[in-house]
């Protein structure tokens, strides 16, 4: 282990010795550097180290590499070719130097090295000239104002700076035309010094940049300020651009007027540059080149902004099934996928005023500026769903890709960016709900109902704590003899702001989120308190309670404990509670589930399948489950109506489930009679007992009593 651990860290010293060396000679080639190349790589190492350990860090922080920066400047590798070279080689070379994996955080580390380094070696750059300026002035006036001989010392000295500077300096008329300028200037300009000499500043301008003088620079002529400073595009003497930071200080007369201007010019392309690559990294995302998420909302933000009266329009994108693609093929097949539909979109999207972007992952967006209406982004929605249908081949899959499309078009006056993108993503997630490769438009209606469904899963749970809920109980009822055989507990919500609401309303909800079983616990509960009343008022005459049971409750570890617990704290016989699961719940119902039956089943509780018929019964496997009874679903009571209305199809499939029961030892409740002529066709059938409005809406518990008592 100790001659492992020696041989790799001589391998990162060799590495990081090889960047030093490195570093120095693109300085040497690329700027005048007063020192050896032995010792540049001796002053450089230490940096390199120092990088490299930030890179390394577990808690990354840039800093440091600005003080690098900073260093090279005090170090008088200070030429125009110095940052770019530096830059370019932290860029390359510095991970491989550091042995950091090439992952994208590792380049994300690297980008922010370079901008702190970029900055650090501006900021001493710029105190560098602050000081030389400062001190060209001070000679400047020490010229002026001394004696002969302190004069021609000053001359002297500011003469050597104004020669050997490594910064641009010129000295202009207020009128702007150049009295003379130093050998950098010249040499950055494409220039002789004498053809630099009695040019106007017009001649450097670079065509385009329509602002000759800005307000500041007309101030400092005036008199009104001693300084001034600034970044501009000037024209070299080839034509090509130059970006350059100009610090521009005024020499008055002994009257105090202005007299003339020394300049300090720094060529600062290599910066600009970073920082338009730097910017644009942080605008555009890295898989797909699309502005990303940044860019987008500043443009949308921009749009409710700067055209506060016109429309906007917004298409919302996540592919379908990109999941599965990227799970079974491999993230290398998705990215290229991702790239595929964004240069789709690109190609799509084109023209001012629109902008595709993706927003991360397999979502992408689609903002059309100043819209003229709903139809420009449906039909813009449509061809994207068009160009997508065309398959993407990539490593020898032909993938077929599809959108989900939310579609929001509307004025920029009374919306704001937040509300938009919100209700883009709503609409999204109905264009998935209602079935995918579609798109969906946001509708205001559609909203506040899904709002109201929120609303009301939010409150579910303060409600069961509050008794909001309470139970109806609907008959059911002895074909026979028309006795009162059992009834069906059914929960109700009595809700302070909706009012009474049906459970059709709340119990899917209850079911997504889960509340079901505390509510299903609660409506137990309450069920059978009030059979225990009826046993101790009515004795045997008392009806047999059938509680609804969700598929969530049957898979619910604590379900047998929770039943029998209720039962014993209600003092009720299990035989009097019947349990109604759905034909698709107790059809599917396998391995503990199953078990889960067959306990409740031998505690001496009845188990019903309810709407039996509107499923996918396999009738082999209903003989192995620990059923009781059939309630054949009210759909086919439609078909037994009055002779008008009477479906003999209807008739003969109630028939055959009614013999196929009770050849399967089973009873049969038919629910939704509301007839006569149904309950007599039921009665010829032999189907046992009924429930409906023939003989009563679910009701109080008093209306029980009522029946009961007759």
């Amino acid at each position: 282990m100790v001659v492992s651990l020696s041989a790799g860290a001589a391998r990162e010293s060799t590495d990081r010795g090889s960047f030093a060396a490195s570093w120095a000679a693109a300085l040497i080639e690329s700027t005048f550097v007063p020192l050896d190349r032995g010792t540049v790589v001796e002053r450089l190492r230490p940096f390199v180290d120092e990088l490299a350990t930030c890179l390394l860090a577990v808690d990354f922080a840039a800093e440091p590499a600005a003080r690098v920066g900073a260093e090279l400047v005090r170090m008088r590798c200070h030429g125009p070719g110095a940052l770019g070279a530096s830059i370019n080689l932290l860029g390359d070379s510095l991970a491989l130097a550091a042995g950091a994996p090439a992952d994208s955080e590792c380049r994300r580390r690297t980008a922010a090295l370079q901008a702190a380094f970029a900055t650090g070696f501006t900021e001493a750059m710029t105190d560098r000239i602050l000081e030389q300026q400062e001190a060209i002035r001070q000679a400047a006036f020490d010229a002026r104002d001394g004696a002969e001989a302190a004069l021609r010392a000053s001359e002297a000295r500011f003469r050597a700076m104004f020669t050997e500077s490594a910064i641009g300096i010129g000295l202009s008329s207020i009128e702007g035309t150049v009295i003379d300028a130093n050998q950098a200037m010249a040499d950055m300009f494409g220039y002789r010094r004498a053809e630099v000499r009695g040019k106007s500043i017009e001649d450097f301008r670079y065509p385009g940049d329509a602002v000759l003088h800005p307000k500041g620079y007309l101030d400092l002529i005036a008199g009104k300020r001693d300084h001034f400073h600034m970044e501009r595009c000037l024209r070299r003497c080839s034509g090509d651009p130059v970006w350059v930071h100009m610090t521009v200080s005024l020499v008055r007369d002994d009257d105090g007027a202005p007299d003339y201007l020394v300049t300090m010019v720094e060529d600062i392309t290599d910066r600009k540059h970073l920082q338009d690559r730097l910017h644009h990294q942080a605008t555009h995302d890295p898989l797909t080149g699309l502005p990303n998420r940044a860019l987008f909302q500043d443009r949308l933000g921009a749009a409710f902004i700067d055209s506060p009266g016109s429309r906007v329009g917004l298409c919302y994108l996540d592919l379908d099934g990109f999941k599965v693609i990227n799970d079974s093929l491999g993230h290398d097949v998705g990215d290229q996928l991702l790239v595929a539909v964004a240069e789709r979109l690109d190609q799509l999207v084109s023209g001012t005023g629109k902008l595709a972007a993706r927003m991360g992952g397999d979502e992408f967006v689609v903002l059309v500026e100043g819209s003229t209406g709903r139809d420009e982004v449906v039909d813009l929605a449509d061809k994207i769903l068009c160009v997508l249908d065309d398959p993407v081949r990539i490593r020898g899959h032909q993938l077929s890709v599809s959108a989900s499309i939310g579609i929001v078009e509307r004025a920029v006056r009374g919306s704001s960016p937040a509300e938009i993108m919100r209700d883009a993503d709503v609409t999204l997630y109905w264009a998935k709900a209602d079935g995918k490769n579609r798109w969906a438009h946001y509708d205001p209606e559609r909203n506040a109902r899904e709002v109201a469904r929120f609303t009301l899963s939010a409150r579910m749970p303060a409600a069961l704590e509050r008794d909001e809920f309470y139970v109806d109980y609907q008959p059911l009822v002895s074909l026979c003899d028309d006795s009162l055989t059992g009834v069906e507990a059914l929960v109700r919500w009595r809700h302070p702001e909706f009012g009474r609401l049906p459970p059709d309303r709340f119990i899917g909800l209850a079911e997504e989120t889960g509340l079901i079983v505390p509510l299903g616990r609660w409506v137990l509960h309450a069920a059978c308190r009030q059979a225990r009343a009826w046993l101790d008022r009515f004795g045997d005459r008392a009806p047999m309670i059938s509680v609804n049971l969700a598929a969530r409750q049957i898979q619910d570890p604590g379900l047998v404990g929770d039943i029998k617990s209720i039962l014993a704290s209600a003092d009720v016989p299990p035989s009097m509670v019947q349990l109604e699961l759905t034909e698709s719940a107790i059809m599917g119902t396998t391995g503990e589930p199953l078990a889960v039956l067959h306990s409740l089943a031998h505690m001496g509780l009845r188990i019903a399948i309810d709407d039996f018929g509107t499923g996918y019964s396999n009738l082999a496997y209903l003989r192995t489950l620990p059923v009781h009874t059939l309630k054949v679903a009210g759909s086919f009571m439609e078909g037994l109506r009055d002779h008008g209305t009477h479906e003999p199809v209807d008739y003969k499939i109630v028939e055959t489930l009614v013999s196929l029961a009770h050849t399967l030892g089973l009873e049969v409740t038919a629910e939704g009679v509301e007839t006569t002529a149904q309950a007599d066709r039921l009665r010829r059938i032999g189907c046992d007992s009924a429930q409906g409005w023939l003989y009563a809406k679910a009701g109080p518990p008093e209306s029980v009593d009522a029946m009961l008592s007759r």
